[in-house]
């Protein structure tokens, strides 16, 4: 071995002392001692809860809103109401109508009530604090608004009914046999029950609809002998005093039901029906 070979050695021996040297106990020690910055198990779970409250009610508020159904006026679809075990729950969907988009034909919409059409059970609301909280924040089913089909938008004309007891939209006739309960009564006023009908609750089987005002919607419950709907509300000829109105404002529609989530067994996906395509421009 040469002596620059020796020097060489000697300086890398010397270099490794020294790294040795550098990483002593008192360092890693003064390391450890560092305070930590990890909150206390409380503190994270405040943060997690305040956190989960916010995700909630953006979801509710911009997205998607749980309801129940508080009455028989959506059947066969949708069942609630006296003599049900449980109200079904459906979920609403918004975004289908921000911006220009509107409620369309054939979509069953939930909306706020638009001047005394919600009856003592459809208004009922949730009862204890945590209910109420729980509704609020969007993790509870909502009551207190109605459920039904929008029938009719803006500068449609809606006449009721055809030989065939089917509603007519802008001259083309519905067949709604796939989703509707048709009434008890017949269409003809002399031939009650002998008749399918699609198009009470009006006062008369015969009557009537429009044009709807822009920034309107004509609705009906499915089940067209217990729901207080757009038919219900409508004047008729016959009528000479008449304080309602039968429209509701697109303004008053939270959004679009898209899927039946409870009971379980019944859940699924729900759609426009494929009538309500063909329905031509007024």
């Amino acid at each position: 071995m040469t002596s620059e070979d020796r020097d060489l050695s000697t300086f890398l021996d010397e270099e490794q002392e020294g790294s040795r040297s550098s990483a002593s106990p008192d360092n890693g020690a003064d390391h450890q001692n560092k305070p930590s910055r990890n909150l206390p198990v409380w503190q994270e779970s405040i943060l997690l809860l305040v956190l989960a409250v916010i995700i909630a009610l953006v979801i509710k508020s911009f997205f998607v809103q749980a309801f129940y159904i508080p009455s028989a006026s959506m059947e066969p679809g949708l069942q609630g109401g006296p003599g049900v075990k449980s109200d079904d729950r459906v979920l609403v969907e918004k975004p289908s109508y921000w911006g220009s988009g509107t409620p369309q034909r054939g979509d069953i919409v939930v909306f706020s009530d638009p001047g005394g059409w919600l009856s003592a059970e459809e208004d009922t609301q949730a009862t204890n604090v945590v209910s109420k909280f729980m509704a609020r924040i969007g993790l509870f089913p909502t009551g207190g608004h109605l459920v039904k089909r929008v029938i009719g938008v803006g500068g449609d004309t809606i006449v009721c009914c055809d030989k065939q007891g089917r509603i007519r939209v802008n001259g083309k006739a519905l067949d709604e046999s796939s989703y509707a309960k048709p009434a008890q009564r017949g269409c003809d006023d002399n031939d009650v029950g002998t008749a399918v009908c699609y198009g009470p609750m009006a006062r008369t089987p015969h009557w009537k609809a429009g044009p709807v005002p822009a920034g309107y919607v004509f609705v009906m419950g499915d089940n067209r002998d217990n729901s207080a709907d757009s038919s219900y509300h409508l004047c008729t000829d016959a009528e000479t005093d008449c304080s309602q109105s039968p429209w509701v404002p697109v303004d008053n529609v939270v959004g679009k039901v898209v899927s039946l989530v409870w009971p379980l067994g019944r859940a699924h996906v729900i759609h426009r029906p494929a009538d309500f395509k063909d329905i031509p421009k007024p």
